[in-house]
């Protein structure tokens, strides 16, 4: 499908490219939790209250609230509590994150023109690889964001969880529409506290259809497609569409068949990817479940 060209007025992008080096120079500059922190003030047209805080000023309790809140250092998420993670990349990650969430809130996330920019520069500082040229709609959940790789041109649409708790490696020119899901870790079906992390790849040229499912571990192969709604639980060859839930191929991109692996079940690589899990020696762990469940004739 062609798309038609549109720009907003040359003041009005001479705007945009002043903010968006601003933001790239502020979250440049080393302690990035207070740059979020100022640049979330002046999101929110706040940042006079934000520096009476700052200044020790007595401010009623909401209003403290609310302005001690736009550092991220003052906020707790649930990421931070992965124990294999590395902590202090996962809170400079968490700094980064938290900006990105706050602005999606935002009015001036509804303006493309600004908020395409705006994301890419955080992507350049957030993810372990940033690609040029990447489309990255609002409501994107990312779990921990360094653990991404995404080549150039790739376009996420909106509300797509990007699940990087292991790593998520995506191609060039990649595709994700709205409402996928990819994942990098699951949970054992017994003991649901047991987490193992997978590389998950999505290869050049792939696309994934409205809600599609990539199982953490899978391998989508070049230029191939999952279709809408479908869940996969093995590697896609590249060239094939995938559907179904469990996806399986079902036709081969046409004029790609002298070069494509036969149509067949989805093999399960999964386990070729796994990712070995460091825990720190003075970890003190606890079970948020509280449970004692264990199979029957077993103490």
């Amino acid at each position: 499908m062609t798309k038609r060209h549109v720009e907003v007025p040359p003041a009005v992008q001479a705007t945009i490219d002043e903010t968006i080096e601003y933001v790239d120079r502020r979250l440049s500059a080393g302690d990035t939790a207070a740059a979020v922190g100022e640049i979330l003030a002046d999101l929110y047209d706040d940042t006079e209250t934000y520096e009476r805080y700052l200044s020790g000023e007595s401010l009623p309790p909401m209003t403290r609230m609310r302005v001690e809140s736009y550092n991220p250092e003052h906020a707790l998420i649930e990421t931070e509590r992965w124990a294999e993670q590395e902590l202090s990349a996962l809170q400079e990650a968490k700094c980064l994150r938290y900006l990105w969430n706050g602005f999606d809130q935002s009015p001036l996330a509804n303006n493309l023109a600004f908020a395409l920019p705006f994301r890419q520069v955080l992507a350049d500082h957030l993810f372990a690889e940033a690609g040029d040229g990447l489309r990255l709609f609002g409501g994107i959940k990312i779990q921990c964001g360094h653990n991404i790789e995404m080549g150039d041109n790739a376009v996420v649409h909106n509300n797509v969880l990007l699940d990087d708790r292991g790593k998520l490696t995506i191609g060039d020119r990649v595709s994700v529409a709205d409402e996928a899901h990819i994942h990098t870790h699951n949970h054992d079906t017994v003991d649901q506290t047991d987490v193992t992390n997978y590389e998950t790849i999505l290869a050049d040229d792939v696309r994934l259809g409205y809600g599609a499912m990539i199982t953490a571990g899978c391998r989508i192969g070049e230029n191939a497609m999952v279709g809408s709604g479908s869940t996969t639980l093995g590697d896609v060859p590249a060239h094939h569409i995938a559907t179904g839930t469990p996806a399986k191929s079902v036709k081969i991109k046409p004029g790609w068949e002298p070069v494509a692996e036969e149509i067949g079940p989805l093999t399960d690589n999964r386990e070729q990817r796994a990712l070995p899990s460091e825990y720190p020696d003075s970890l003190e762990e606890f079970d948020e479940f509280g449970r004692t469940l264990s199979p029957p004739g077993e103490s």
